[in-house]
């Protein structure tokens, strides 16, 4: 395996629903998941909101999209969107 290969299965993959679309190639992206509290076993739910790069501007706010870890590309932009799974 190169170097190349390496890196390219270390990043993250991961889902959520675009809740923003009002920029200019950059969607919002809430990805939300559930976890059980160490002490009290009480399901918890979580989310928090990426900012991911589309660069066709495909994807509109309500759609389900897949998102890939990337190189910085602004202040706050470290994800890009590989997939619309399911539009709204």
């Amino acid at each position: 395996m190169t170097d190349l290969e390496n890196r390219k299965n270390r990043r993250k993959f991961l889902q959520g629903i675009v809740v923003s679309d009002k920029m200019n190639k950059t969607r919002v992206i809430q990805v939300r998941w559930t976890y059980k509290h160490a002490k009290y076993n009480k399901v918890i739910r979580a989310a928090s909101k990426y900012q991911a790069h589309d660069e066709k501007n495909e994807s509109r706010q309500g759609d389900v999209v897949r998102i890939m870890e990337t190189r910085p590309l602004s202040k706050e932009k470290r994800w890009v969107i590989l997939e619309v799974i399911k539009g709204n």
